[in-house]
Order: C-alpha cells, then structure tokens, then sequence
C-alpha cells in the first residue's frame, strides 16, 4: 500500500555527479533500513548502500568514498548522493524500504556515466 517515488536519474559524464531521492507516500513504522540496489544489464542486482533507522551506513567497496547515503529524519525519503561517477556505475537504482515485517522496492530510475 505504501508507493515509493525516485527521481534525480539521468545521463552523466565520467567524473560528474547525481543524487537520487526516493519519497515514500506515507511513513513507514517499524522501519528497520532504508537503502540503494542497482542492476546492470547482465548483471544481478546488487546493494549500494545501506541506512538503518539508527544512523548507521554500509557500502559497496566499488563505491566507498564516492557516494554517501542519506536520510530525513522522519526516514520518508531516502537520498543517494553520488560523486565521480564511473561508467561502471551504469545501472538501474532501486530504492529499499526495510521494516521489521515488510520489504518495500521503488520503480527503479536510470544512471548512465557515458562521454
């Protein structure tokens, strides 16, 4: 019942930047994370970076030191900055709503790193 919205994706340069948001249509209770998964064509789907209700971050070694998540504090939107972008971060992202008895996917927005 709850819909997520992304936004913010889009074809960038090697090097540039992007932030990707993600709004739920309601808060979520018993939230336990929120988080970023992208897939390639080819390639499965895999985590990007991970928030838990708490504050605490996890990352892909292939984007530590380059992209940082973040959230509001009423955790309704979840955000995805992203700085010197490599082709091989081409992919769809998928935005990921954690609670304690629910997992929740949004549609899921386009990155293209291409000169």
């Amino acid at each position: 019942q709850v819909q997520f919205v992304e936004s913010g994706g889009g074809l960038v340069q090697p090097g540039g930047s992007l932030r990707l948001s993600c709004a739920a249509s309601r808060t979520i209770f018993s939230i336990y994370s929120m988080g970023w998964y992208r897939q390639a064509p080819g390639k499965q789907r895999e985590l990007v970076a991970l928030i838990t209700s708490g504050g605490s971050t996890n990352y892909a070694d292939s984007v530590k030191g380059r992209f940082t998540i973040s959230r509001d504090n009423a955790m309704k939107t979840v955000y995805l900055q992203m700085n010197s972008l490599k082709p091989e971060d081409t992919a769809v992202y998928y935005c990921n709503y954690r609670t304690y008895g629910d997992n929740s996917w949004g549609q899921g927005t386009q990155v293209t790193v291409s000169s």
